[in-house]
């Protein structure tokens, strides 16, 4: 049985309200990186779809996802769940959520009209380090500590060789109480707190907001680094691996549908260079990150992947809403997706 009443139940206004409740009070820099997604308005269409999309699962199976999805380690991988369904559906195919195969359980199957697999998708989510989120937090409680000090500066850290860990809660404090003393509208060079080298700067005029003077800190990012599908490929051989005797068993075309997590940078175009054998070299990082990393480049053979035979087709799904999906075929497979 579908949950076809899955909008009024599970991200209307009675979900909007008790979401804010739990998560609304606390500061910024506490609550999931998820809560605007889950509760503004301009991601209204967003929740809307996602309710579509659970509105076609049977109920048990639709109220598991909606109650994990807003987990920042759970969201990314429903969403691209979800869009490979939504994928299948608009190419008009019969499909079965994680029904069980052989001991197997793939994330769709596409169904005959007898019942028997007519082939297999499974999904896997390109996620950052899962300490991501715990960094990213340790930075911007000490960038609100410091935007609480009254004094034009910019405060950043000068450049390190190497990925500096952020200070816990308490050494934070201690930080800002610390900048608080000795900022001044004429600080300017470096300053060192509590085991950290602080740089200081004038503050451009044009980044006072509201009117209110205040110390702003930038933090490393977190996320500073190389964008490179190789990482991505290997999931993708270990996904054909655990699931190629299945799709040899009831001679079926097997797909792995990809989705990149918002922070890891990943895209469509770092999928393709791979496939091409073409040289495209990505770094990304915001202004706090003085370490963005490195990678040894081989101008004369750049990487090539080669699509596992046993691979029907690749399922590239954008991370941008509607989240729609891009077929990048195997010509080496037998398995034809049809």
């Amino acid at each position: 049985m579908c949950s076809k009443d899955a909008q009024s139940r599970y991200f209307g206004a009675d979900f909007l309200s008790a979401h804010r409740k739990r998560h609304g009070r606390r500061p910024p820099q506490e609550r999931p990186t998820t809560y605007d997604i889950a509760v503004e308005e301009e991601y209204s269409g967003w929740r809307q779809w996602l309710d579509e999309q659970l509105a076609q699962l049977p109920s048990d199976m639709a109220s598991e996802l909606a109650h994990k999805i807003w987990g920042e380690d759970h969201f990314w991988p429903v969403i691209f769940e979800l869009a490979a369904g939504a994928e299948l559906r608009q190419q008009r195919r019969q499909i079965a959520y994680e029904q069980e195969w052989d001991g197997l359980t793939p994330d769709w199957t596409v169904v005959s009209d007898d019942g028997s697999p007519a082939a297999f998708v499974e999904v896997h989510t390109d996620s950052p380090p899962q300490d991501v989120y715990r960094r990213m937090r340790g930075w911007y409680g000490l960038v609100a500590r410091i935007r609480q000090i009254p004094v034009p500066v910019l405060v950043t850290l000068p450049d390190i060789a190497g990925l500096a860990k952020p200070p816990d809660a308490r050494t934070a404090k201690r930080i800002a109480q610390d900048l608080r003393q000795r900022l001044s509208p004429f600080s300017q060079g470096l300053l060192f707190s509590h085991g950290y080298t602080f740089a200081v700067r004038d503050k451009p005029l044009a980044t006072v907001s509201g009117g209110r003077l205040h110390a702003e800190f930038v933090p490393p990012s977190s996320l500073a680094g190389v964008v490179t599908a190789e990482r991505l490929v290997q999931r993708i051989e270990e996904k054909v691996r655990r699931y190629e005797k299945l799709a040899t068993t009831y001679d079926v075309p097997l797909v792995i549908a990809v989705g990149a997590h918002k922070f890891s940078g990943l895209e469509l175009k770092h999928l393709d260079s791979l496939l091409a054998g073409a040289m495209t070299t990505t770094f990304q990082f915001s202004a706090g990150d003085t370490f963005v990393g490195s990678k040894e480049i081989n101008l004369g053979h750049p990487p090539r992947w080669f699509m596992p035979r046993a691979l029907s087709a690749v399922m590239w799904i954008d991370n941008v809403f509607p989240f729609r999906a891009t077929m990048r075929p195997n010509d080496r497979s037998d398995g034809v997706v049809g």
